[in-house]
C-alpha cells in the first residue's frame, strides 16, 4: 500500500465524520457559499508568470516545511507579490493544513483560492465553496472516469474552477472532458517520490488546448518555468519552494521579478 492509497482510506473516514457533524445545510448556509468565484483559468490565460503560490506546512515526502508561519501573513505576501492564485492544503493528518486556513486566506487576500485536497466526495466541493474556495483539485489517481465527470460537474455547477491533476498518460486519457477548466500534471511519482520534468514535457503534446496547462511539483527555480513554457504550460504550481523560507511573499515577489526580466 503506497502512501496515496493510506491518505484515501483515511480521507473517506474523515469525511463520514463531517457528514455527520455538519449537515449539507449548514454549509449552503455559510455567508461565503453566495460568493462570486474568481477564476484561476482565467487569471492564468492572462498573466505572464502564471504562479500558484501554495500555503503547506509539511507534507509525507519532506515532513515539516514550516510550521512557524500564519496563513494570513503568507496569503497577503502572495497577493503582494503578484502570484495568479495561492493553493491552501486543507488536509489535517499528512500536511497540518485545515479548512480554516481556507477561510483565513479568504479574508486575507482577493486572489484565487485552490483548496488542495484529497476529493472523494461531492460533500467536499460544498465546504471549499462554503470555505471560500474558488477552484477545486481533482486527482485522477483516486478517482475513476464516472467520479471524475460526476464531481467536475458539480463543481461547475457551484461556479468553482476544477484543475484536474494527471501523472501519466493513462490517467490523462480517462480524464479529458469539458467540464475541466485546467490540467496539472504533477511531476512527482507517488509511488517514489522522485521528481522529473520530463512528466509535464512528454504528456503537454496530448492536452488539449482547451485547457489551461499548469506543471506541479518540481519547480524551484525560474529556469524550470522557461524550460516549460515552450511546451504550452500557463500555470506553475509552486509550494516548498517559497514555504520553506521565512517570508514566502518576499520569496515569490524576488522569484516573479526575476522570472519578469
Amino acid at each position: 500500500m503506497n502512501i496515496l492509497d493510506k491518505i484515501v482510506i483515511d480521507k473517506y473516514a474523515e469525511v463520514n465524520l463531517r457528514k455527520s457533524l455538519i449537515p449539507i445545510s449548514q454549509l449552503e448556509q455559510s455567508v461565503l457559499f453566495e460568493r462570486e468565484s474568481i477564476s484561476l483559468a482565467k487569471k492564468l490565460r492572462q498573466n505572464s508568470s502564471g504562479i500558484i503560490a501554495e500555503h503547506k506546512r509539511r507534507s509525507p515526502s519532506k515532513s515539516v516545511i514550516n510550521n512557524t508561519l500564519n496563513v494570513q501573513d503568507v496569503a497577503k505576501g502572495y497577493e503582494n507579490a503578484g502570484v495568479c492564485g495561492m493553493s491552501v492544503l486543507t488536509d489535517g493528518k499528512y500536511f497540518g493544513g485545515s479548512l480554516d486556513d481556507l477561510l483565513t486566506a479568504r479574508a486575507s487576500c482577493n486572489l484565487p483560492l485552490l483548496r488542495k485536497e484529497f476529493i472523494i466526495d461531492e460533500y467536499q466541493l460544498l465546504e471549499a465553496k462554503a470555505y471560500g474556495a474558488d477552484v477545486i483539485l481533482l486527482i485522477a489517481a483516486i478517482l475513476s472516469k464516472n467520479d471524475i465527470k460526476k464531481f467536475s460537474e458539480f463543481a461547475k455547477s457551484l461556479n468553482l474552477d476544477v484543475l484536474l491533476e494527471v501523472h501519466n498518460e493513462e490517467e490523462l486519457h480517462k480524464s479529458i472532458m469539458p467540464s475541466l477548466d485546467m490540467l496539472g500534471v504533477n511531476n512527482r511519482n507517488l509511488k517514489t517520490f522522485d521528481v522529473s520534468l520530463e512528466t509535464s514535457k512528454s504528456l503537454s503534446k496530448l492536452i488539449p488546448n482547451d485547457f489551461v496547462k499548469v506543471s506541479e511539483s518540481g519547480i524551484s527555480n525560474i529556469e524550470a518555468i522557461k524550460e516549460l513554457k515552450p511546451y504550452g504550460y500557463q500555470g506553475f504550481l509552486i509550494g516548498e519552494n517559497f514555504m520553506k523560507t521565512n517570508n514566502p511573499g518576499k520569496s515569490a515577489e524576488k522569484f516573479i521579478t526575476e522570472l519578469n526580466k
